[in-house]
């Protein structure tokens, strides 16, 4: 068995996505806390590992993996059961699809150091900074609430690796305060989620209260 240590910060919801698959697949693991707040991920030892200096950053046996999703598929191959990942051709692009709409059009543009950058550099108001956050969310959700089969998650009948993006992204549309009224199955397969310890033990009031 790898020995596993998360460098993580209990807000990133990349992070959240790593430690909900960590937990899923019943990992051990040691957790790093790295202060965005504090710069700790722009300290020299850190960016010695992770040359991108952002969380999460999974050591395994010593050798760092960056990036959630790559995290994740590593781990699909590591400790294949459960699986995240679907093997099949079409079920697989389907699940990979989901998770990019999170992971990769509606996260970047909302991320810590691009709401610095809007308000510190380009002088936009605390108003209209989060009005920015809820747009991109919400053209997101639009997306994925009609891309949401029929099953309880939107793995299907298992949680998968869309679930483990969705989730992060639901807690941060709720601290931004997006009206969730026109996503009802996203909050219901959130629901879902969130009824299974994997997810509980991951959620950032848990780990920070940890």
């Amino acid at each position: 068995m790898a020995t596993l240590v998360l460098h993580d910060y209990f807000r990133s919801s990349a992070s959240f996505r790593v430690r909900i698959a960590l937990n899923l697949k019943g990992l051990d693991y040691d957790r790093v806390e790295v202060s965005l707040i504090a710069g700790e991920q722009k300290s020299d030892a850190y960016l010695a590992q992770n040359a991108q200096g952002f969380v999460p950053m999974l050591v395994a046996d010593g050798e760092p993996i960056i990036q959630s999703l790559a995290i994740i598929d590593w781990l699909d191959r590591a400790f294949p059961e459960p699986r995240l990942i679907p093997d099949e051709a079409m079920p697989r692009a389907v699940a990979l699809a989901q998770a990019h709409v999170v992971a990769c059009d509606i996260h970047p543009l909302n991320n810590l150091r691009v709401l610095k950058y809007l308000t510190r550099d380009l002088g936009l108001n605390e108003q209209t900074k989060d009005h920015w956050y809820r747009h991109w969310v919400a053209e997101g959700f639009d997306a994925l609430e009609a891309m949401a089969g029929e099953g309880r998650y939107l793995g299907g009948d298992v949680p998968g690796i869309a679930d483990c993006c969705l989730v992060p992204q639901m807690y941060n549309a709720r601290r931004f305060d997006l009206p969730l009224d026109a996503y009802p199955r996203l909050v219901a397969i959130d629901a879902a989620c969130m009824e299974l310890e994997a997810f509980q033990r991951a959620h950032p009031d848990a780990v920070k209260a940890g």
